[in-house]
């Protein structure tokens, strides 16, 4: 039994500690905001933040969490940068498919985060890893410029 501690609240997962923190949320605690694709840490669907930083959880274990702060995309809306990252989303019409954006939208807050004033170039480094089958990387771009405004 690990206990961890997501969107500020410390919960007890039933799971072993090799467990990944991805199928700690979608499969024990029932949390599927958090999309799983590869499996591997390269497409960024299962993008969370662990102490205010975006990490694949695909690939991190429970034990790599424990004592830390893990924020998964349905507390984002309820902080300052994740509501006017999800206002320029939807102002900006970024989403086709949608399955790639829990991911996008958790590495964006995280971006702003750390700067709030990013650059294309700053943008792109940071969501590279975010791999979208829809090309909605302007878009994606364009609402992350439309957030930072919204926040200055």
């Amino acid at each position: 039994m690990a206990t961890l501690n997501i969107n500020g609240k410390d919960v007890q997962v039933d799971a072993d500690d090799s467990t990944p923190i991805l199928w700690a949320l979608r499969d024990t605690l029932g949390m599927t905001g958090t999309k799983f694709g590869c499996g591997m840490a390269m497409c960024g669907a299962c993008t969370v933040h662990l102490n205010g930083a975006a990490i694949r959880s695909c690939v991190t274990p429970i034990s790599a969490a424990a004592g830390q702060k893990i924020t998964t995309i349905e507390a984002i809306p309820t902080d300052r940068i994740g509501k006017a990252v999800s206002a320029a989303w939807v102002k900006i019409d970024v989403a086709q498919c949608g399955y790639c954006q829990s991911g996008q939208i958790m590495s964006a807050t995280a971006l702003l985060q750390a700067n709030p004033k990013p650059s294309d170039a700053d943008i792109d480094a940071a969501m590279a890893g975010n791999i979208c089958r829809c090309g909605t990387y302007a878009r994606v771009r364009a609402a992350i410029h439309e957030a930072a405004a919204a926040l200055a």
